[in-house]
C-alpha cells in the first residue's frame, strides 16, 4: 500500500515550514540553496528527543509491560540495531506478532524493518504479495507476509490479523490517481475496517500514522498551502480526521501519530513532539516516524493520545517517556 502523502514529500519545503528553535518570528529566510521555507508558529514549547541519544528496545509483550532489553541504538543520522540472540528466539517461540498494515509503503516498510531488527515477530499486511516478497526481507523467519487490502472489509482483515497478533500499526495511504474516492476508501473506510477487524479478533492496541493539519480548518489553517494541496485529492485530510475520530470513540487503546512532511533521507536533528492541532508545518524522516510508532507500542504514556511530530536540528532532547508523558489526553 502506498505510504501517506508521497507526492508532496519528495520536496516538502514549499508546503511544510521548518521548526523554529527560538522564536517563530526569528527564522532565517532560507535554509539551503535548494529550499526556501516560511516560518512555522506553534502554540506551545517543544517536547523533543535527541536522535543522538541511545534508545533501548523492549520485549515482544510491550503492551503488557515495558521491561527493557538489548536492542536498537539510535545514533545521529543512522538507526543501527544490535539485536540480542535471546530476543530473536523469543520472537520465534510463538509469542504474538505485530501486524503492520501498508507494509510495502515507504513508511510501512521502515516500520517492518525496524520491528524485525529489534527482534519482534511481524505480520506484514499487503495488497500485492509479489511486490512484498521483493521489497520486504521475506527470508527472515520472524516475518510473515499476508494479503490484506483494507478496502475489502473488516471480515477479511480479521482473518489476516487473526488472534496471533498483539497490536496493529496502520501505515496505509491511498495511491494518487483518477479515483477521487480513493482517500476515503483507504484513509477513512480502510482505517475503520482495520479497527473493526481488531475488535473482532481481540486486538486491543492500535497505532495510526496520520498527518499534521488533518484538523487544519479548526486550527485556522484553511489557507495553508499544504492544507489546500492535500485536500485537492479527494479531501484527504478530512478523510483522515474522520478515521481518527472513529478510533477515538472505538474504545481501543490507540496512539495517533501525525507527522509533518515526510522525507526519505535518514534522520537528522531532534524529534519534536507536540499535542494535536499544534503544528502547521515542518518535516521529518520516515525512519524516525517508524521509530516513534514502535516506541508508542512500548511506552505506556503513549496510550490514548494524539501527537504531532517533526524534527529540528537545534531542539533540545528528551526521552520518549517524557515526550509522550508531556502530551495530555483529550
Amino acid at each position: 500500500m502506498a505510504a501517506p502523502l508521497p507526492l508532496i514529500l519528495r520536496n516538502p519545503s514549499p508546503l511544510f515550514a521548518p521548526i523554529p528553535t527560538k522564536s517563530p518570528l526569528c527564522l532565517p529566510n532560507t535554509h539551503s540553496l535548494r529550499h526556501h521555507y516560511t516560518p512555522l508558529a506553534t502554540t506551545k514549547p517543544f517536547s523533543v528527543l535527541s536522535l543522538s541519544s541511545t534508545s533501548t528496545t523492549r520485549s515482544l509483550s510491550p503492551i503488557l509491560n515495558s521491561s527493557k532489553m538489548e536492542g536498537s541504538v539510535t545514533t545521529g543520522n543512522e538507526i543501527t540495531e544490535e539485536v540480542a540472540e535471546s530476543t530473536t528466539e523469543a520472537s520465534m517461540s510463538g509469542l504474538k506478532k505485530i501486524f503492520v498494515a501498508g507494509a510495502t509503503g515507504s513508511t510501512g516498510k521502515r516500520i517492518v524493518e525496524q520491528l524485525l531488527a529489534r527482534g519482534y515477530a511481524v505480520k506484514a499486511g499487503v495488497r500485492d504479495l509479489d511486490k512484498a516478497k521483493t521489497s520486504l526481507p521475506s527470508s527472515n523467519p520472524a516475518l510473515q507476509i499476508v494479503k490484506a487490502d483494507v478496502t475489502e472489509g473488516s471480515a477479511k482483515l480479521a482473518e489476516a490479523i487473526s488472534s496471533d497478533s498483539e497490536a496493529v500499526i496502520c501505515a496505509t495511504g491511498f495511491s494518487y490517481g483518477w479515483d477521487v474516492f480513493a482517500p476515503w476508501k483507504v484513509d477513512n473506510f480502510g482505517t475503520v475496517n482495520l479497527v473493526d477487524a481488531c475488535r473482532k479478533v481481540g486486538v486491543t492496541r492500535f497505532i495510526l500514522v496520520s498527518s499534521i493539519l488533518v484538523n487544519g480548518a479548526a486550527m485556522g489553517q484553511i489557507l495553508n498551502p499544504a492544507y489546500i494541496f492535500l485536500n485537492i485529492f479527494g479531501l484527504t485530510l478530512i478523510a483522515k480526521l474522520q478515521a481518527e475520530n472513529y478510533i477515538r470513540k472505538s474504545g481501543i487503546n490507540y496512539t495517533i501519530i501525525r507527522p509533518g512532511g515526510l522525507r526519505n533521507e535518514p534522520p537528522s536533528g531532534n524529534l519534536v513532539m507536540e499535542p494535536e492541532d499544534t503544528l502547521s508545518g515542518g518535516t521529518i524522516s520516515r525512519d524516525l516516524v517508524a521509530e516513534v510508532a514502535i516506541e508508542a507500542l512500548v511506552t505506556p504514556e503513549a496510550s490514548y493520545k494524539v501527537v504531532e511530530i517533526v524534527s529540528s536540528a537545534d531542539a533540545p532532547k528528551r526521552t520518549y517517556e517524557d515526550l509522550f508523558g508531556s502530551i495530555k489526553q483529550r
